[in-house]
């Protein structure tokens, strides 16, 4: 049975404040049953290869999410049907053998910095915001989260920022927030926007009961 589902969608650049847009928007709509897929809970397993060679992998290419799986996810979110996650672990750089259950809800929230560049994922959006937010600053919280959470180093951040990172975000990201409805800077630290955001959100989610 098909449930009356919104789906958000919360796209941008790496270290942009996506998450913390997430997490105002989790905030304003905890009476609606929210539940949040992370588009980095999809990454491919890569078992196969020993973890020299899983930390040399482009992780920001398109390819290296299981884009797939998470489609059928909220589709089968959207029908009623119950899901269970991947969990991926950045120390390891791989997926665990560990999953979540999400159970069906009225919102989903859908957060990554490529969601917006497939086509059949972002058709399943009723609205999509994008965090747009200075380079800059975008490398400076990067390299902060990464070291602090991650257990990186200063100097293997950097260098996956320059070899991958900053290209794939030119050649994918930045790109997509053509397909964005709403684009907000800063993300989740630009209260009057968020405000702005979360009133559209209710008035779609009152427009489809």
């Amino acid at each position: 049975m098909t449930m009356d589902v919104t789906v958000i969608g919360v796209a941008g650049g790496t270290g942009s404040g996506k998450s913390t847009l997430v997490k105002r928007l989790q905030e304003a709509f905890v009476g609606d049953d929210v539940v949040t897929l992370c588009h980095d809970y999809y990454y491919k397993a890569h078992s196969e290869l020993n973890y020299e060679e899983r930390t040399k992998l482009n992780y920001d290419h398109p390819q290296a999410f299981d884009t797939e799986m998470l489609v059928e996810h909220i589709k089968a979110l959207k029908n009623n049907v119950p899901i269970e996650h991947p969990v991926y672990s950045f120390v390891d750089h791989d997926r665990t053998a560990e999953t979540v259950c999400v159970k069906p809800s009225k919102v989903i929230i859908v957060d990554g910095i490529l969601i917006f560049e497939n086509r059949e994922l972002r058709e399943l959006m009723d609205i999509k915001v994008y965090v747009d937010t200075d380079a800059d600053i975008r490398l400076a919280r990067r390299i902060l989260r990464d070291v602090c959470e991650r257990g990186r180093t200063m100097q293997s951040v950097i260098t996956q920022y320059t070899s991958t990172v900053k290209p794939m975000h030119d050649e994918f990201v930045e790109p997509s927030k053509k397909y964005a409805d709403v684009i907000i800077p800063e993300g989740g630290f630009n209260s009057v926007a968020v405000t702005m955001l979360i009133q559209n959100i209710r008035s779609l989610i009152v427009g489809s009961r």
